[in-house]
């Protein structure tokens, strides 16, 4: 069987259409629980610094930028590790689904 027929077949396969599917739904989901904080802590930044100066509490030296920003860069390693163990357990299952059916 030539590479060309087995692309062709994987890629008018019901499954790998879901996969794809499934897996471009998931990462713009992803996407967007990064982007959007992270452009909406860009403007308060630009527009009302103020806000994120303030202290977390009376007498705290802490202010609310920094536990903000440390959120802004630990949560989109903990969605890449959602992402990964997705990938590895649904997304690869279905992968082996459509090739195991193809080589048949």
């Amino acid at each position: 069987m030539s590479e060309d027929s087995i692309q062709k077949r994987i890629g008018r396969h019901p499954k790998f259409k879901e996969m794809v599917g499934k897996r471009t739904r998931f990462a713009i989901l992803l996407s967007l629980l990064v982007l959007v904080p992270y452009y909406a802590f860009m403007m308060v930044t630009a527009f009302r610094p103020e806000w994120l100066a303030r202290t977390l509490g009376e007498g705290s030296v802490l202010t609310w930028g920094w536990p903000l920003g440390v959120v802004l860069v630990v949560g989109p390693w903990l969605l890449t590790g959602v992402y990964v163990q997705r990938a590895n357990s649904e997304f690869d299952a279905l992968n082996e689904q459509v090739l195991r059916e193809v080589r048949q």
